[in-house]
């Protein structure tokens, strides 16, 4: 959700002329999305996971001399349908590696400096919706 969507939310609640079904009916809204973005988070997870695991399991390979090392990261590659296609640019995909790089680092660098002391905040995502009257 954005920030304006939550104020949203706040005005309505807060709003004297809203009734108990309405405020039954956003939480009951509120409840649907928490579960799809709980379930999304686990789904993420679960392909960072197999990422990871097929990354080490690369550079394991690797360093014992395997045959073909990249086996475990190609499969995880072609799972998802991110293996680089015949003709593709390699140029254009380690550029694509490297602004990504750099973006992530400045994003981390952004972040630690801004993050704020004490309890840790959430967000959360998800479409846009207006709140009836």
């Amino acid at each position: 959700m954005t920030r304006s969507e939550f104020d949203d939310i706040r005005a309505f609640l807060a709003d004297e002329a809203t009734h108990a079904g309405d405020l039954l009916r956003v939480a009951r809204t509120l409840i649907d999305d928490l579960e799809h973005v709980r379930m999304r988070e686990a789904i993420l997870r679960t392909y960072y996971l197999r990422l990871l695991t097929a990354a080490r399991a690369t550079v394991a390979a690797d360093a014992v001399g395997a045959p073909d090392p990249l086996v475990f990261l190609k499969h995880e590659l072609a799972e998802h349908g991110q293996l680089p296609e015949e003709g593709e640019a390699v140029q254009r995909i380690l550029s694509d590696a490297r602004a990504a790089e750099a973006l992530l680092a400045c994003l981390e660098q952004n972040g630690q400096r801004q993050r704020p002391q004490g309890m840790r905040l959430r967000r959360c995502v998800g479409t846009g919706r207006r709140l009836s009257h």
